[in-house]
């Protein structure tokens, strides 16, 4: 068996997999390959007590074959009694996962950056009509004397952001993450 969850972070897997022990707790294995992040710098392969590179390795293999990120695919296997050596193995995981993979949604999004804005308050007009003009995401906002703002951007147009708020005089745009 083998299934396909969309997770964020190391801690979202770790529980899926807490889950999948519990239900499936008489299996033999639990093997498992994610990669989080737009970049997909955060991964991981798991053989689960299979010989070394022979499910997890596979499993990741079709994550990267798809060009998921934020995905985590979990094989459970029970032995059944005929062992199938490391090529059937790895054909096994590989099979499993891409079957998964061709009857899961794929469900696609923009890639998008954050950034931390801090400004003056006389500031503000100049800021928020730029921030109108490139249609962001707004989250965390502060308006004192001294202003910040957490904003999401479309990465495909981030870097005409920055430039367009750079221009702005007393303005500080950190970048903050990637998600």
């Amino acid at each position: 068996m083998a299934f396909a969850f969309p997770v964020c972070s190391p801690q979202d897997v770790k529980e899926i997999l807490l889950e999948l022990k519990k239900k499936y707790y008489d299996a033999t294995h639990h093997c498992y390959a994610y990669i989080i992040g737009a970049d997909g710098s955060s991964f991981r392969m798991n053989d689960d007590g299979e010989p070394s590179s022979t499910a997890g390795k596979p499993i990741y293999g079709q994550l990267l074959s798809k060009n998921l990120k934020n995905v985590l695919i979990v094989v459970v296997r029970y032995f059944g009694g005929t062992k199938l050596g490391v090529s059937g193995l790895i054909k096994a995981y590989r099979m499993a996962a891409a079957e998964c993979l061709n009857n899961a949604l794929i469900i696609e999004r923009k890639v998008r950056r954050v950034f931390h804005l801090s400004f003056p308050y006389e500031k503000m007009n100049v800021v928020m009509s730029t921030l109108k003009q490139y249609n962001v995401e707004q989250r965390n906002h502060c308006f004192d004397l001294e202003c910040s703002i957490e904003i999401v951007v479309d990465s495909d147009i981030s870097s005409d952001f920055e430039r367009s708020v750079s221009l702005i005089e007393n303005v500080k745009c950190i970048f903050f993450c990637t998600e």
